[in-house]
């Protein structure tokens, strides 16, 4: 005879839930079953943040349940298959019966539940709806025991100001029965960094909530570092890409002025890098993606904005800096491409990775990928090669000329292409390799002896000399 949890990781959407399910008493004894793996932990989002918490949640001892609001997901998770780069499909296929679904309604049966639902901007303003969205689904089923906890990135005040209110509209009362606490994600895509090597950051709205949070976590990290309210954490995690990003820019404004003062910024870097102390390596490319370093120190730009009447100018420079640089980086690939006499309309291009870093197949907000698109936009004849993005749609945007920002053309047309193998016949036949993702696994060797020129935009080619290549 099939389990429950079987029967409802075969069913695409359920009426409510189903199987007996015996809730803790109190948030206390949510404690006992948290030391016991008796819990049940449910997350909400399953994208590059909750899918692995979900799979070392499940491999602690916990009962895990899974909603995903994209039904195509559900379906490849069921067939044991996974989406994300840095997950493989044995991991999702461990997850055995944990219970996979669209359905909110499963909710109820979770005594932990997190909402690691990304956090997108919307004109430069932070865009909560999906944070709200799944506030609005728990609140639908919360009852008295539960913890839920926030991973989205957001900016001060969203746990106790945004998520706590709608929480509430349960009819139930933050802190006496139900659990509220914050505990940003740490993921590190493509990275050495492992989940449980990372500190987990925790903060509950209540010392207790801190605590039962914090003995969660600790199940699954090797240290847990507490914060005395969720917006000592909320701010953290915006301090993190705050500083990433303003870093990135500077080494990007300075490699964009370098070659005006006669210096080779690679160099100079590697050089500065031999400092022990009071440094920390950064190093310049085509622009800064993702869905946190792009993205996470606007919101807190907006937060200080909307309660001082001005942002912070510092972060302002360092987003614009960045910005800039996919307009930069194909303007010098132009130039380069002058230099030996070639117009870069109807050049013959090859790009290497498009992902917006190394060893991941994610694509958000990717400067590589706006640097084709403008290549193409430009009148480049574009082939590509990245080993995690296997094809891809783009075009569909029109350019006055290469330093202005993309506009929607009126036809909306978009080319498709499919990533090709590297060999020497396609090396022979391109005008430049353009290198802007440094994926592992490829060897750049071969690609700087066949190319006739290389415009390397990440620096992988700097420990090898070369007349044929120029880099950023």
């Amino acid at each position: 005879m099939q389990t429950a949890a079987q029967l409802l990781r075969a069913t695409p959407a359920l009426p409510g839930p189903v199987g007996s399910f015996s809730a803790p008493a109190t948030l206390a004894d949510l404690t006992r079953r948290i030391s016991t793996r008796t819990a049940t932990v449910a997350i909400i989002g399953l994208g590059y943040v909750g899918l692995p918490l979900l799979i070392e949640s499940s491999h602690e001892g916990f009962e895990v349940i899974g909603v995903e609001a994209d039904p195509a997901r559900v379906q490849q998770l069921r067939d044991g298959r996974s989406y994300i780069a840095d997950v493989s499909d044995e991991e999702v296929s461990s997850l055995g019966a944990g219970l996979l679904t669209t359905d909110h309604h499963v909710l109820s049966q979770a005594d932990i539940i997190i909402i690691a639902v990304p956090t997108p901007l919307q004109d430069g303003t932070p865009d909560l709806s999906p944070i709200q969205g799944a506030c609005q689904d728990i609140a639908s089923v919360l009852r008295r025991g539960q913890l839920v906890i926030l991973e989205s990135t957001t900016y001060p005040g969203t746990t106790e100001d945004v998520v706590r209110p709608i929480l509430e509209q349960s009819g139930l009362g933050c802190s006496k029965d139900f659990g509220l606490a914050y505990s940003p994600e740490r993921i590190d895509p493509g990275g050495d960094w492992t989940m449980r090597r990372t500190p987990k950051i925790v903060a509950g709205v209540s010392p207790s909530e801190t605590e039962i949070a914090s003995s969660f976590y600790s199940t699954l990290v090797d240290r847990v570092v507490e914060t005395s309210s969720p917006r000592e954490a909320e701010m953290a995690k915006l301090i993190e890409n705050t500083f990433r990003q303003v870093n990135v820019a500077l080494v990007n404004e300075l490699a964009t002025i370098a070659p005006s003062i006669g210096v080779d910024i690679w160099e100079a870097l590697d050089a500065a890098a031999t400092k022990p102390f009071g440094y920390m390596p950064f190093w310049p490319g085509p622009g800064v993606g993702g869905h946190c370093i792009a993205i996470d120190p606007s919101f807190l730009s907006w937060k200080v904005e909307q309660r001082m009447g001005f942002g912070i100018g510092f972060v302002e420079h360092a987003r614009s800096v960045n910005n800039r640089m996919p307009a930069f980086v194909t303007g010098s690939i132009g130039e380069a491409l002058n230099r030996i006499g070639l117009p870069l309309r109807g050049a013959r291009l090859l790009v290497l990775g498009l992902t917006y870093k190394a060893g991941v197949n994610d694509l958000r907000e990717s400067p590589a990928l706006q640097v084709l698109e403008r290549l193409m936009a430009a009148g480049a004849d574009c082939k590509y090669h990245d080993p995690y993005v296997p094809t891809i749609e783009v075009g569909g945007s029109r350019h006055d000329d290469i330093l202005r920002v993309p506009r929607e053309s009126p036809d909306g047309h978009r080319s498709k292409l499919e990533s090709l193998p590297i060999n020497d016949d396609l090396l022979n036949q391109m005008d430049c390799v353009v290198i802007l993702t440094s994926h592992p696994g490829i060897d750049y060797r071969p690609v700087v002896e066949a190319a006739q020129l290389v415009f390397d935009a990440v620096g992988v080619t700097r420990v090898r000399q070369a007349g044929n290549v120029v880099r950023l």
